[in-house]
């Protein structure tokens, strides 16, 4: 396959990999005062709230403090209120509107956040905690759904790569897991037929590109319930239903992770899910995708290799059948 690079991030942008040790240092920092000072004294550190999570249900017009970033594309954003009414998001209806009327029954606070596995020490994390260890950049990515349609959007967040660092997996772990929030009174309208909790993954050298975003806002506001409240991941070279929304655990393994989707249809939903217009899924070709902008009618477009991130990201795959591992 022949692979475009992407006109609007040069592979010399990427953060380097020695930007990242920091984070290791301020990991070893915050573990060795959790076991010297105990949970009273931790919360004066700057990861306030981590043991006692706040009490707060943030709105979802709560204005988030961003920095500027330099994975921007250029092109028209789709409006924030197209993105937030018509979703994938099957805990609260499968008709794209519905999430948007019945997501408001999710409680986003208090929230906490598991890691597990494969790390060298499980860890119980606040979500603000989770908001506050690094700046938040506001991203603008391209974000192309399996069923061919496609937004621009705003997204608010930072590197996954800089939590899994903070997470501490062990070099025998190969892959991430990202489990989804299941609560039957908050949701209680769960479709029969699928194996919830909801589940995706990536491996780990996936998670670990700079591109990957744990993300906790869109559009400058704190996300949207129906946008995956209060944390997801968004991975923008890959298909939508790889970015697990309401996240409640991280696990990290050496073998390749359960994931809903692939385990329901394996030859409609491939566990790696790039964006590859010469891979159709069985039942339609995704050589097209309906971009939704302001326009009343979405416009055709073609589809991108990698959604237009090869020039970041094909060497991951360097050697591989793509059409195999689809």
């Amino acid at each position: 396959m022949l692979f475009r690079k992407g006109p609007d991030i040069r592979s010399s942008e990427i953060t380097p990999e020695g930007a990242f040790q920091k984070h290791s240092q301020d990991r070893r920092q915050f573990l060795a005062s959790a076991a010297v000072l105990g949970a009273g004294a931790l919360a004066a550190t700057r990861f306030v709230g981590m043991l006692n999570p706040a009490t707060k249900v943030f709105a979802d017009t709560q204005k988030l403090q961003t920095i500027p970033s330099q994975y921007n594309v250029t092109e028209t954003q789709t409006p924030e209120a197209k993105a937030t009414a018509y979703n994938n998001y099957y805990e609260f209806g499968t008709d794209k509107s519905a999430p948007a009327r019945n997501a408001h029954t999710l409680q986003t606070r208090p929230w906490t956040v598991q890691v597990d596995g494969m790390v060298a020490k499980p860890l119980t994390l606040d979500v603000d905690s989770i908001m506050k260890y690094r700046p938040i950049e506001s991203r603008v990515y391209r974000h192309r759904c399996v069923e061919a349609w496609s937004m621009v959007i705003p997204w608010d967040g930072y590197s996954l790569a800089e939590f899994i660092k903070f997470c501490n997996p062990l070099p025998s772990a190969k892959y991430v897991q990202f489990i989804t929030d299941l609560n039957k009174k908050q949701m209680p309208d769960l479709p029969f037929g699928f194996s919830f909790p909801y589940s995706e993954g990536l491996r780990l050298d996936e998670a670990m590109n700079p591109l990957a975003l744990l993300t906790f806002g869109c559009y400058g506001n704190v996300l949207p319930n129906q946008n995956g409240a209060p944390i997801r991941v968004v991975s923008p070279w890959k298909y939508g239903f790889k970015n697990g929304k309401a996240i409640v655990k991280f696990h990290f393994t050496d073998k390749q992770p359960h994931t809903l989707w692939n385990d329901m249809a394996p030859d409609e939903y491939g566990f790696y899910a790039n964006v590859n217009p010469t891979v159709d899924h069985p039942r339609w070709s995704q050589a097209h995708e309906r971009r939704i902008d302001s326009s009343p009618f979405p416009k055709t477009i073609p589809t991108l290799p990698f959604n237009g991130y090869a020039d970041q990201v094909a060497g991951i795959y360097n050697g591989m059948n793509l059409k195999r591992f689809f």
